[in-house]
């Protein structure tokens, strides 16, 4: 989804901000680094660009009053955008406001990069991007050279690592009025009292297009078999695997979601659809987050999450029976004299 193989750094800015709960404050550069170093430049774009290559969630700027001028990263990263010749200076308002709501004491201190790059692809599509990353982790290094027809061996500490990304976020200019585009990485401080980074400082909501919106119905149908459907049914896991094929399928071969198509081909019992609608808006509710009756399918969504549908079925330690097809050629029995439950499968050859 987002590749970076005719991108350019054209601007780049460090700063240092600290923990405002330690006491600690923020170091503001007077001047853009200029880079004139090739292999350093590819280095920098490797280490801020490339684990972006492995996200496919894309979000947008939001404010709680609807207002979008009102997000501080969505307002700087616009002034950017509008007049290149600001980078610097907004670049070092970016710092002050991730030092404002930095304030839980689990928040590490760290460099803050800000990056303007030129022909990121994101969905097929070049754009220019402002990166926004911070480095908080610090590693040691053993560095060997030769010396005196031989080796000296010495090291070097408080050192970054390239393939490891603390956080992260691409701004794409592009869909300005919704939010723009956002792609974001966190890597540290997941636990609930210190997502700061995509919640308070980026404020970010998931961008609802076709990826997103096939991506949640398929999580949700998902949740709803393996959770919903023992609370409400007597339903074997068999039927549950049949079910989820079911899902699948459909959205493998049609062009566009129908709520109610979906609904009566895939689960085809009125009292199971009903409770998968309430099961739908429950989640709505629950996440603000609305999924259209009917949407065009992203097969980008659909080939993501069939890596996570299961259609094995694991019996004890001894056997695992993979159900691809028709679930009628599959019977569940009990053995009275065994005291054991059993499958008889039908089939016509082996293979």
């Amino acid at each position: 989804m987002i590749s970076f193989f005719e991108a350019s750094l054209a601007e780049l800015s460090i700063h240092r901000v600290g923990n405002r709960s330690q006491d600690e404050f923020y170091v503001l550069s007077e001047q853009p680094v200029h880079i004139k170093d090739t292999l350093l430049s590819g280095l920098l774009q490797q280490y801020f660009l490339g684990p972006f290559e492995k996200v496919n969630e894309i979000y947008r700027f939001f404010h709680p009053n609807s207002d979008l001028n009102l997000n501080e990263v969505y307002h700087f990263a616009a002034e950017i955008f509008k007049d290149g010749t600001t980078f610097h200076e907004n670049s070092k308002e970016l710092a002050k406001y991730l030092f404002d709501v930095s304030a839980h004491p689990k928040i590490k201190s760290g460099e803050l990069y800000l990056a303007y790059f030129e022909n990121v692809q994101i969905e097929g599509e070049l754009h220019d991007a402002i990166g926004i990353f911070k480095s908080e982790t610090k590693e040691t290094y053993l560095k060997v050279y030769p010396q005196n027809s031989g080796f000296e061996i010495s090291y070097e500490q408080e050192a970054i690592n390239i393939h490891k990304l603390d956080k992260g976020c691409l701004v794409f200019n592009t869909d300005k009025e919704e939010g723009y585009r956002v792609a974001v990485i966190d890597q540290t401080n997941r636990s609930t009292e210190a997502v700061y980074w995509k919640d308070e400082f980026l404020k970010l909501k998931v961008r609802n297009d076709n990826f997103s919106q096939t991506n949640n119905v398929l999580g949700v149908y998902k949740n709803f078999v393996a959770e919903k459907l023992d609370q409400d049914f007597e339903i074997s896991k068999a039927d549950k695997i049949d079910l989820l094929n079911k899902s699948m399928k459909y959205f493998k071969e049609k062009e566009s979601f129908d709520l109610d198509e979906f609904s009566n081909e895939v689960i085809g019992n009125e009292a199971g659809i009903a409770s998968f609608k309430s099961y739908k808006k429950n989640y709505e509710e629950e996440f603000d987050t609305a999924i259209p009756d009917s949407f065009d399918i992203s097969g980008a969504a659909v080939k993501k999450q069939a890596r996570v549908f299961k259609s094995v079925l694991k019996l004890d330690k001894n056997f695992h029976i993979y159900i691809h097809g028709d679930k009628e050629l599959i019977e569940k029995g009990f053995d009275d004299d065994k005291s054991m439950n059993y499958y008889k499968v039908y089939f016509r050859e082996e293979q």
